[in-house]
């Protein structure tokens, strides 16, 4: 009686290892979510106003610590800025510069800017994916009017795209920072 149950669990188990082998499986390629501890929008204006950088910088993730944002001035009205948006990792040594990585995946990232109602400025992309969709780490932005109010930068991962903006983008958020704008 002994053999019998030893038998029959010997070949359960040798049963239950074989169908569990995936040997014939080709493993699939994990391309790890980016870490981005800061991020750094440049807006050089057009004309003579000063160089204008908004920051947001989270040295410990989702420690404890706030991110510490920063805003250098205010916009000037009128005033047309080139934008250019930089994210880090600055978790190693050197930095490194996650805007590459975006850029190289061009087709799998795009940059959201998000205008709160009371702020009176514009954005328009001038950086686009290979078939001419929005990439928008680069863009241009135009102070209109006085005014104060949040603009919000949001990197979406695997975006639906073409898309009509954040609403309908899909995707998962890899980065994102609001700031408290002024122009004047």
């Amino acid at each position: 009686m002994n053999t019998v149950k030893l038998f029959t669990a010997a070949l359960f188990a040798t049963v239950l290892f074989t169908s569990c082998s995936s040997d014939d499986d080709t493993p699939e390629i994990v391309n790890e979510e980016e870490v981005i501890t800061t991020l750094t929008v440049t807006l050089t204006p057009s004309g003579t106003g000063d160089v204008i950088t908004l920051q947001t910088q989270d040295l410990d993730g989702d420690g404890p610590d706030d991110p510490v944002i920063t805003v250098s001035g205010n916009l000037i009205s009128g005033e047309v800025y080139q934008g250019s948006i930089e994210l880090l990792n600055e978790t190693v040594d050197p930095a490194e510069d996650i805007t590459e990585e975006v850029e190289d995946e061009s087709d799998e990232h795009q940059f959201f800017y998000t205008v709160a109602s009371t702020l009176d400025v514009s954005t328009e992309y001038t950086s686009f994916d290979d078939d001419g969709n929005p990439l928008g780490t680069t863009f241009t932005l135009t102070a209109g009017a006085a005014s104060t109010g949040n603009l919000t930068f949001t990197l979406i991962h695997e975006p639906t795209k073409p898309n009509d903006g954040l609403t309908d983008a899909g995707g998962e958020t890899d980065a994102e920072a609001t700031f408290s704008v002024t122009v004047e």
